[in-house]
């Protein structure tokens, strides 16, 4: 009571001045982080990124640069995951990397509630569009895909719909509440924007021209060993479905399978496995681009020590090899190295 006794003393141009300071102090805040250089020992070596875990990765060329989109995972001692932002680095020579620092965290969608897991981002009719995987809130439980929109592709970004696009309860033929994770987008030669996720159950569906809302059906498109991760690409008139499969017969880790059709509606033919498991890791996460004539694919695993920390199910690293092609359109099998592309592509 003496305390408020005083404060209501003071003249008024005081309380005057310390009312301004308050409402200016959001403003006074730290900014974002300003882009840094990455050190690497051998550029272009993997894992990419060493002074913290990135996992998730989702490459997206943008003119002469490409921007790596990836989770920060920040699990602590035992914990499985834990991932609350999303980070994105960009290079000119898949070399040298520049960090730009986090664009968005999960909880910036309102409606979510924790887990920024997956997500890849995209350009259209010159804006960029993010979508990714969260924990909804209460009203919708489980894991759902939102969509956030910036003006530049490392943001920020914002909900562009201010609701979920994909909730648990579209998808009811899921045995568990985490089946509608790790979106992938890809906008067809038509001009027409796709959108496929799942786990266990791989879905597809169109996106309408706002980029926001489902364009009809979803259908289920679920090639074999299907466990998570899915990416689309196309490369002359082959679509390509690329994703972490599971054969829990033959082993214990995921690895990364791929189907090939002749239109994104399919049907979509199995043409095996394209990597082993990720080192260490039980996870493993494709994201693939063409970039200034050659093709690549980032995967992650678990073999980064940053301090005291080691690799884990939730502290993983992102990687990335060149991917190549037969003559048939089928893709060559790609060996997870530690020269990664800091030295040329095989022969």
């Amino acid at each position: 009571m003496l305390r408020a006794r005083h404060v209501a003393r003071r003249p008024k141009a005081a309380r005057a001045a310390s009312l301004l300071f308050a409402a200016l102090l959001p403003l006074l805040a730290v900014p974002a982080m300003a882009a840094r250089p990455v050190e690497n020992p051998v550029p272009g070596s993997n894992p990419l990124f060493r002074d913290k875990f990135t996992a998730d990765p989702a490459p997206l060329v943008v003119g002469d640069t490409l921007y790596l989109y990836v989770g920060h995972d920040e699990a602590q001692r035992d914990e499985m995951f834990n991932m609350r932002e999303w980070l994105v680095y960009s290079t000119k020579d898949m070399k040298h990397w520049v960090e730009h620092g986090p664009i968005m965290k999960a909880t910036d969608f309102k409606w979510a509630k924790a887990d920024a897991w997956a997500s890849q981002a995209i350009e259209k009719d010159g804006r960029f569009w993010f979508y990714t995987a969260v924990e909804h809130d209460d009203t919708h439980p489980g894991k759902a895909i939102g969509v956030a929109v910036s003006d530049s592709p490392t943001g920020p970004f914002v909900d562009a719909k201010g609701s979920a696009l994909v909730t648990n309860q579209m998808t009811p033929k899921g045995e568990h509440s985490w089946e509608d994770i790790d979106p992938t987008a890809f906008t067809d030669d038509d001009g027409t924007t796709w959108i496929a996720w799942g786990n266990r159950h791989c879905y597809i569906a169109r996106l309408k021209p706002n980029m926001i809302e489902i364009d009809g059906e979803i259908t289920e498109i679920t090639p074999p060993h299907f466990e998570e991760g899915p990416w689309l690409h196309k490369r002359g008139d082959t679509y390509y479905l690329t994703y972490a499969s599971l054969d829990r017969a033959s082993h214990r880790d995921e690895k990364i399978s791929y189907a090939t059709a002749p239109s994104i509606r399919g049907p979509w033919t199995y043409r095996g496995e394209l990597t082993g498991s990720g080192k260490y890791s039980f996870t493993i996460h494709p994201g693939i681009a063409e970039f200034k004539g050659q093709w690549y694919i980032f995967l992650h695993n678990a073999s980064l020590t940053v301090g005291d920390q080691n690799g884990s199910i939730g502290r993983r690293a992102v990687t990335v090899e060149y991917l190549q092609y037969n003559d048939d359109g089928t893709l060559k099998p790609v060996v997870q190295t530690d020269e990664g592309v800091s030295v040329p592509p095989p022969q």
